[in-house]
């Protein structure tokens, strides 16, 4: 008898798996009737925090991580690591990885991390970042070489890096400079190939802020030539003369063909006017011997990696929001057949596993394709020839659970080696000195979060066989929570009564209008972590009752979220989730680098997903829709106004001049002229709220008149602009961002709307905070006159959840895979409301005009920190240091008490937009 133990072993851990999903961290019997379809929506870790630090990990975004194979953590855990991409040194006994901050080096056979090179080791590239992906070896002389991409974050020094492995360690060798070409800010070397050309050492690298493919002799630096590519290209393979390029957000436009285009970094792209998103991308192919480019080839939407067949007559691209490969005939130069790769391929229109990486095998019959967002490696079967095309013959053959979001994917003999860009999030935690504030829980050593300490991963993982396979595809299905799907997609039922959260998409609710008010970037513990009615850390609370009256009072009015999470670790990623309920590849493949642009306001066209933001899939609808300050920016004359100036004209109730503006032509109607975007703290919450109420009360007053279905809000000042003297002190400026909230929540309860309104309230991150549960934990709140639960609710919700909770009181679908498997918020409201009470804001306890203090004649930390404060500039949102913030935020708050730096990165760590 054969007995394949390999496929015992696997089988046992996923029974396993299922038995710890069944009951991992704490569950509760459910009180709901089973016949109930809300009930059906749950699953078990509904009632788990993100607080497990062992394998299987939960994600805040519906997904579930339990990788096969070895997975090994490894980086600076004060700081925010990424693993970007790989490349077997050609002792195929080496694994270099290429991460943000640098490369590590494994060795294969005992997946032990064997040595570690960072850009601290060189004045020259101290400060620089890992570029999006693409690392190569080469043997040249009897030396191992390597060489990748770095980018200076906004500077404008971009390299290529050369470095030599001596079998134990790495030197830096040279770096090839690149100067931007305007408007582009930096050139940023991506995806390069080196190639050895008559016994001379060329490297080949696409410059994805210049638009450029450049070639370059290794010996002396000597540039041979320089070739124009479409916008923003990303990979690069070589077959015979030709070059094949991949761009990102596709061909340059063409002014003269009146076809839509949106700003992205330096420039513009074709742009889909519904939604907002690249609305091309393409292949452009490049003679190597001339550098002159002989054609343009369209592909899928978002392009990225590309890699041949071992036989060069056929190429794979993967594209990231298109959730296809495109397959392209080297001699025919055309593309001749696409491969669909997402998981969730019911005909429903669904994307957003995000292919980002390829691989194939020796003999061009199995391609490994990196998804994403699905956690998982894709596994096609080619055909038995692999290289001959034919249409139809390509076969899925199941997945394979990596940890979150595979980069990249080297195989090597039957292994797959897998870099995972978010590993399992943001989980580094520590003992949290108390400071003599509060007692350390009896239960043990305390720990405590910030998104901006996470470690980087590589996943070591064996070719499953069949049977494998099969049971790792299950898998993946149960932890991406894939049963949501048929509930999500059936069909509403005649002559039902209206409800809060309809059971079915495109029943009736009871609400008309429902309003989405974004804020930045609190955390729970920081301001409700003094609530007894919740699971929080009165220690960690800087800005509690005293400060934030109307949250406590509304959170205990209406309900308490105690475990509800942002998505995203910065407003850059932030706003997106927050609106689109996913990321696209190009925000993955930046976070914390940010190279080209930081689009926490959404200006960057290539953020933005294929189907677009909540906004359009209103108006896709019929639903009516007005934006208060959210994705616009906000341009004044600032040597006009400072902070002092607006708020007095704020009291004299004044109007001052400025301008919305939005690279987004239908977003442009929409926007609120009256309400200042959220790009500048210089403005008051005051004010914001003023515009709203404004509208409100017009529209209230005219009997004819109704409210927007959909009205979406930036209130962003509890962001605080540090210690700058120009601004309020931190706690006022959270003060007026809280009765910013109060009045508007009043203004509507007291209105003829309030029946029929439901207000949603988030964070659009965590960044700025530490808490002792998650480090995606925030503040949340649901206002209706069917929630007024006055209790706390323990469910596991997280910002897709109020995405498609909004989706499903409006009626809309899902846009994506992610928000297609939300949990509505259904225990968030009842059937019998209480139309008797309306909301009355509370006033501020504390002085919004109080600010912060000159620093002449300070010392110590106060001056340090208020000099810091006025060079970073942290009134513009997310400008600064983060850590430095945090740390700003403390003193202000505990004074001399000190800092807990378990609880953030490094000091001198930059934040996620150093410009």
């Amino acid at each position: 008898m054969n007995i394949n133990f390999t496929s015992i072993r696997y089988g046992f851990f996923y029974l396993l798996l299922l038995f710890i999903l069944g009951g991992c961290h704490r569950s509760r019997p459910s009180t709901s009737n089973p016949d109930n379809l809300s009930s059906r929506y749950k699953a078990t870790t509904d009632d788990s925090t993100l607080a497990g630090d062992k394998s299987p990990f939960l994600m805040p975004y519906n997904r579930i991580i339990d990788a096969a194979g070895q997975s090994v953590s490894f980086g600076d855990g004060s700081v925010e690591n990424h693993s970007l991409d790989a490349t077997l040194l050609p002792d195929k006994k080496t694994l270099v990885v290429e991460d943000r901050f640098g490369l590590a080096f494994f060795d294969i056979k005992t997946r032990q991390l064997i040595s570690r090179w960072d850009y601290t080791k060189s004045s020259t590239l101290k400060g620089s970042m890992s570029s999006f992906s693409g690392i190569k070896a080469v043997v040249y002389h009897d030396s191992t070489y390597i060489f990748w991409g770095a980018g200076g974050r906004g500077k404008p020094n971009s390299y290529v890096v050369q470095a030599v492995w001596d079998g134990s360690r790495a030197r830096l060798v040279q770096t090839f400079p690149f100067e931007p070409v305007a408007p582009a800010t930096i050139a940023l070397p991506n995806e390069v190939v080196v190639k050895e050309e008559a016994g001379e050492l060329y490297l080949y690298a696409v410059l994805n802020g210049n638009n450029q493919l450049v070639k370059v002799r290794v010996a002396d630096k000597h540039l041979i030539w320089t070739a124009p590519t479409g916008v923003a290209p990303f990979g690069l393979t070589l077959i015979g003369t030709k070059a094949y390029v991949t761009n990102w957000a596709g061909p340059v436009p063409n002014a003269a063909d009146g076809l839509e285009t949106a700003g992205v970094p330096w420039g513009s792209a074709y742009i889909d006017p519904k939604t907002g998103a690249m609305a091309r991308g393409t292949v452009s192919v490049i003679d190597i011997q001339q550098g002159k480019p002989e054609r343009e080839l369209p592909v899928g939407l978002h392009p990225n990696a590309i890699i041949s067949s071992p036989d060069q007559r056929l190429l794979y691209v993967a594209n990231g929001n298109s959730d296809y490969i495109s397959v392209l005939d080297v001699q025919a130069q055309q593309v001749t057949d696409s491969i669909f790769v997402g998981l969730f391929n019911r005909g429903n229109g669904y994307i957003g596993s995000t292919p980002n990486a390829l691989a194939i095998n020796p003999q061009g019959t199995t391609l490994y394709v990196a998804n994403g967002m699905d956690n998982a490696i894709c596994v096609v079967e080619l055909g038995s020839k692999g290289s001959t095309i034919n249409t139809g013959s390509h076969v899925i053959k199941g997945y394979i659970p990596t940890q979150a979001y595979p980069s990249g994917i080297v195989l090597h003999n039957s292994e797959l080696y897998v870099t995972n860009l978010e590993a399992v999030g943001a989980r580094i935690a520590n003992p949290v000195d108390q400071g003599g504030q509060g007692k350390n829980p009896s239960q043990g050593t305390l720990k405590a979060y910030n998104s901006h300490k996470q470690l980087a991963s590589i996943s070591f993982i064996p070719v499953p066989n069949e049977s494998e396979l099969a049971a790792f595809t299950e898998k993946v299905k149960k932890q991406s929570l894939q049963f949501r799907l048929a509930l999500t997609e059936l069909i509403p039922r005649p002559n039902m009564v209206p409800k809060p959260v309809p059971e079915r998409i495109g029943e009736p609710s009871v609400f008309k209008h429902v309003l989405y008010i974004i804020k930045e970037n609190r955390t729970y513990d920081q301001v409700l972590g003094d609530m007894p009615q919740g699971n929080g850390m009165p220690s960690l609370c800087i800005f509690g009752d005293s400060i934030t009256p109307n949250q406590h009072r509304i959170a205990q009015d209406y309900l308490l979220l105690d475990n509800y999470h942002v998505s995203g670790k910065s407003s850059a990623e932030g706003h997106h989730w927050a609106s689109a309920a996913i990321v696209t590849d190009y925000t993955e493949k930046s976070v914390r680098a940010w190279f080209r642009s930081y689009p926490h306001v959404l200006y960057d066209a290539m953020v933005y997903d294929k189907k677009g933001l909540i906004w359009n899939n209103a108006l896709d609808h019929g639903k009516t829709v007005r934006m208060y300050g959210e994705a616009c920016s906000c341009t004044f004359d600032n040597k006009q106004y400072n902070w002092k100036k607006l708020y007095q004209l704020q009291q004299e109730s004044k109007p001052f001049s400025f301008t919305n503006t939005t690279t987004i032509s239908r977003v442009r109607p929409l926007l609120s002229m009256n309400f200042p975007g959220c790009d500048d703290e210089t403005v008051s919450d005051q004010m914001r709220a003023d515009a709203f109420i404004k509208e409100l009360n017009e529209t209230a007053v005219n009997p004819n008149a109704d409210l927007p279905n959909l009205m979406v809000m930036s209130l962003p000042n509890d962001h605080t602009a540090g210690m700058n003297p120009n601004f309020p002190i931190p706690s006022a400026m959270v003060a007026d961002n809280d009765l910013a909230v109060g009045r508007i929540v009043d203004a509507i309860t007291h209105s003829r709307f309030a029946a029929s309104t439901v207000i949603f309230i988030t964070e659009d991150d965590s960044q700025a905070g530490w808490d002792h549960v998650s480090a995606y934990r925030t503040t949340g709140f649901i206002i209706s006159p069917y929630s007024r639960l006055q209790k706390t609710i323990h469910t596991n919700y997280n910002q897709t959840c109020i995405v498609r909770t909004m989706e499903q009181i409006l009626g809309l679908p899902p846009m994506n895979v992610i928000d297609a498997t939300a949990l509505p918020m259904f225990d968030c409201f009842t059937s019998t409301p209480d139309l008797s009470f309306a909301y009355k804001a509370l006033p501020n306890r504390v002085d919004l005009t109080e600010m912060n203090v000159a620093p002449t004649g300070l010392k110590g930390a106060s001056l340090r920190f208020t000099n810091q404060s006025i060079r970073y500039g942290f009134h513009q949102i997310d400008r600064g240091h983060d850590d430095l913030l945090n740390r700003i935020l403390w003193f202000t708050t505990k004074g001399k008490k000190r800092y807990p730096v378990e609880l953030a990165g490094a000091e001198e760590d930059d934040d996620d937009d150093d410009k």
